[in-house]
């Protein structure tokens, strides 16, 4: 079965009352942050918007990118997730907050790689309450007509939607990857934290898998996005995903068809086999 599409949205609709200035215009990587939040999306969804107030639609720093326009007033974010699957309602939704200064490619690429479209939607945990993040979430087509009666019964948290709801949830790789900024102060911590520190560097990886590992994974191979510096950490994220039972002590490891320690680093297009014991041998 083919999955549905996956659309980006960044919502950009708020009145930024906290931080006394639009948050969607402050920059924290050379640009605006909502054309920098857009332009992620727009690397790993089919296609981007940002979700606007009809009153915010001419302003200079989200006039030029695709809109959708919220319909519902004093809804908040939730009123533009419902803009977006009424215009585009056989497409999940990838969603997120314009405030979000230390997310990365590879914070998308982790929910993406992890989404479950049997679920209403695929969400992180925080990494401070262990609640479902819904404001970096993919929101499947499923979930189209239990938001709207949601909104309907005058709710509009979509923090407390997906608590109720069939979601499935990720642990964070990085604590901070959704740590928001919405005050003055938190906004000069985060440019400080982004200038000091540099962004974990991503990779793509083929992966192949045999006998039970094969089976555990349903697949026989695959090419994943990750974070990942080593053969440890790659096994450590793919046994978040998939059944894996089996560990580092029982298997071996080989990097581009060589057998390599857990600890080689690994580089961009490298091909990784993640070897099971041979049944009787």
């Amino acid at each position: 079965m083919v999955s549905p599409s996956i659309y980006g949205l960044v919502l950009a609709g708020g009145a930024s009352t906290r931080m006394l200035r639009d948050k969607a215009a402050l920059s924290y990587h050379g640009k605006p942050q909502l054309q920098w939040s857009w332009e992620l999306l727009d690397q790993v969804c089919e296609r981007a918007f940002v979700s606007v107030r009809a009153d915010q639609a001419t302003e200079a720093v989200r006039a030029g990118l695709p809109q959708i326009l919220d319909v519902l007033e004093g809804k908040g974010p939730i009123a533009g997730i419902a803009a977006a699957q009424a215009a585009h309602p056989d497409v999940a939704w990838l969603v997120l907050a314009c405030d979000l200064p230390y997310l990365s490619r590879a914070t998308l690429a982790y929910l993406i790689a992890n989404r479950d479209p049997s679920r209403l939607a695929t969400a992180f945990r925080s990494s401070h309450d262990g609640l479902p993040e819904p404001l970096c979430a993919i929101y499947e087509p499923t979930s189209r007509a239990t938001i709207a009666s949601y909104i309907q019964a005058g709710k509009q948290c979509p923090r407390k939607f997906l608590i109720q709801s069939d979601a499935k949830l990720l642990d964070q790789l990085d604590r901070r990857w959704l740590d928001n900024a919405n005050t003055p102060d938190e906004f000069r911590a985060a440019g400080g934290a982004l200038d000091s520190e540099p962004t974990p560097a991503t990779r793509t990886l083929h992966i192949q898998y045999y006998a039970v590992m094969r089976e555990r994974a349903g697949r026989n191979e695959e090419e994943l996005v990750t974070a990942a510096a080593t053969p440890a950490e790659l096994y450590a994220e793919l046994s978040r995903r998939y059944p894996f039972a089996l560990t580092r002590e029982q298997l071996k490891v080989a990097v581009n068809s060589e057998f390599a320690d857990w600890s080689a680093p690994l580089r961009d297009r490298d091909s990784v086999v993640f070897i099971p014991p041979v049944a009787g041998g």
